[in-house]
């Protein structure tokens, strides 16, 4: 009788190990399921208030812009939208949970582009047809990054295909660039691939109608291009600018020995740029904003990407 009983013992702790791992095996599936959804509903507090922090960062830009445009008329690099913000903890106003882990804590910066310091690639087309003047302002630009200059027809032609032609009665439609709003929409004009737009993206805009160039903000390639001028002229003007910004039309024109060019150059500009970033914890945003400010100082909100 005694051999039976021990196996029947054996048997009993064998079972009673197998019933234990199981137990808990299923407890740790259980916490591990419940520290998943605690973690995701944490990474989506952060995402929500770091969307909350950059929506705060656009009213921001527009009182910064909305103040500019009554204190001047003309905009320039010395102004406080131009002056990069530094650096802003939030720690104290967000609870980011993560100081204390070693995630970091929670951070915020914020600038302004002037839009119109770039070439505008809009330029290169109006009412279903290309601009040739516009053209050879982006070849040149193209030249100078040492990019292929038949870039600039093929895109003038492309960007003509997405608007709008003129009515029966003659009057102008308005310009349509919904196809191609985004550096990344260039991928669909022939020539245009991934390092292309990388080279050249610091230097162009996509902007919802033609506009001039800043001559107060604009650099070197970008002025050089729009102006037809070479790198030494560009150069002096730009020292001369260094020492003061052209205040007005006259002031330009004795130093530059050039007149503004209506819908080339001016100096004053509407569109702006609005980048901002937010880390909280592990959670980090990126957005940028277009925000068009009308001669009163009143401004709106064209779009928003987040990245």
């Amino acid at each position: 009788m005694r051999a039976p009983t021990a196996r029947q013992r054996g048997v009993a702790v064998v079972t009673a190990l197998l019933l234990t791992t199981l137990a808990v095996t299923l407890v740790a599936s259980l916490f591990w399921r419940q520290q998943v959804e605690l973690r995701s509903l944490e990474n989506q507090r952060l995402q929500l208030q770091a969307k909350w922090v950059l929506l705060g960062t656009l009213d921001w830009a527009r009182r910064i812009l909305r103040e500019d445009a009554q204190l001047s008329a003309v905009d320039h690099l010395g102004e406080a939208w131009a002056v990069p913000a530094p650096e802003t903890g939030l720690d104290d106003y967000l609870d980011s949970g993560g100081a204390d882990n070693g995630e970091g804590g929670a951070a915020m910066t914020r600038t302004i582009v002037d839009a119109q310091s770039l070439y505008n690639l809009g330029n290169l087309a109006q009412n279903g047809a290309a601009n040739p003047k516009e053209v050879d302002v982006l070849r040149r630009l193209l030249a100078s990054l040492q990019l292929d200059a038949a870039l600039a027809p093929a895109l003038a032609t492309a960007l003509a295909a997405t608007q709008k032609a003129p009515s029966a009665d003659g009057a102008a439609a308005a310009p349509d660039l919904a196809q191609l709003t985004q550096y990344d929409d260039l991928l669909t004009v022939p020539g245009f691939t991934l390092p292309v737009i990388d080279k050249l993206k610091d230097y162009v805009v996509l902007l919802p109608e033609p506009t001039e160039v800043n001559v107060n903000t604009a650099g070197a390639l970008v002025l050089a291009a729009r102006m037809g001028r070479s790198a030494a002229q560009t150069g002096a003007l730009l020292a001369s600018r260094a020492q003061a910004y052209f205040r007005d039309e006259g002031d330009f024109e004795n130093r530059a020995h050039t007149p503004l060019v209506a819908g080339e150059t001016a100096l004053q500009t509407h569109y702006f740029l609005v980048g901002g970033t937010v880390r909280i914890a592990r959670a980090r945003l990126e957005t940028q904003a277009l925000i068009y400010r009308k001669n009163t100082g009143n401004t709106t909100l064209k779009w928003v990407r987040d990245y």
